[in-house]
């Protein structure tokens, strides 16, 4: 299955804490991390809901 690369490029402080919840759940903790997920339904409905904190490019 193909795959993403997930970065986070905003600031967490002030999000709600769902957001900070999904942002966890990516595996996100710090600003510029990059994580490599599965290209999964799952996981793009994560990447849409916090979508203006961070960047995706395909891996």
């Amino acid at each position: 299955m193909a795959q993403i690369k997930i970065k986070q490029i905003k600031s967490r402080i002030n999000c709600p804490a769902v957001q900070k919840r999904t942002l966890d759940a990516l595996g996100l903790k710090k600003m510029n991390q990059t994580v490599v997920k599965e290209n999964t339904p799952e996981i793009l409905g994560m990447v849409t809901k916090v979508h203006h904190l961070v960047e995706v490019t395909n891996a």
